[in-house]
């Protein structure tokens, strides 16, 4: 099994990569591989809805990392995204980064049936605003969002800072190990409760 973990911190070395670290100790111990992939410190432009991913199944933009992203979240079993605050929602880069991976792998529902999680980290507010942007984007792609013991908020201002945050570390701690018992019961049942038929979506438009 593989996790795919999305870093929108321009700090790749941050708060964000460090409450990563401590989920990745905990796959470790269940033998489930992850790959961090550092997207906030790149350009990235956002999506501009022209819909040229229809039916090619990658962005019509080629010169960054998006497309190699997708092609890894689409053979993961997980997926978890993580940013940090700003302005009480998540970072620019983040956001456009994931408006484009979402809208080529949903429109053929590529992501349906992964288990997916969220973190932010924040200095001092902001950061349910922001964990619930992230969230957005898995229960959307009929994904299992997992949760954990609190909200899996860190806080933290400089780089490594949030290692202090015992209790938030603590909840990243119990959302990678109820991340990893959803993957495990996944992998189990796979081959003999197959997921539920995919229920054509019949698209209407409010104004016509």
């Amino acid at each position: 099994m593989k996790v795919v973990a999305i870093n929108g911190s321009p700090r790749v070395n941050g708060n964000t990569a460090a409450a990563f670290s401590v989920m990745k100790s905990v796959f470790d111990s269940h033998g489930i591989e992850i790959e961090i992939i550092n997207v906030g410190a790149n350009v990235i432009r956002g999506c501009i809805g022209c819909e040229s991913c229809v039916g090619k199944g990658k962005c019509v933009f080629n010169n960054d990392i998006v497309n190699a992203a997708i092609d890894k979240m689409r053979a993961a079993d997980g997926i978890i995204l993580g940013s940090p605050v700003y302005f009480s929602g998540i970072a620019g880069t983040m956001k456009s980064f994931l408006d484009r991976a979402f809208f080529v792998a949903t429109r053929e529902r590529e992501f349906r049936g992964k288990v997916g999680a969220a973190i932010v980290s924040a200095r001092r507010s902001g950061g349910s605003a922001a964990l619930d942007c992230l969230n957005h984007y898995i229960v959307y792609s009929e994904m299992t969002l997992v949760g954990s013991s609190y909200w899996p908020i860190i806080h933290g201002w400089d780089a490594g800072e949030a290692v202090k945050d015992t209790e938030g570390m603590d909840t990243v701690k119990m959302l990678a190990e109820n991340m990893a018992w959803v993957l495990m019961q996944r992998d189990a049942m796979k081959d003999n409760l197959p997921y539920p038929n995919m229920e054509k979506r019949r698209k209407l438009n409010f104004i016509r």
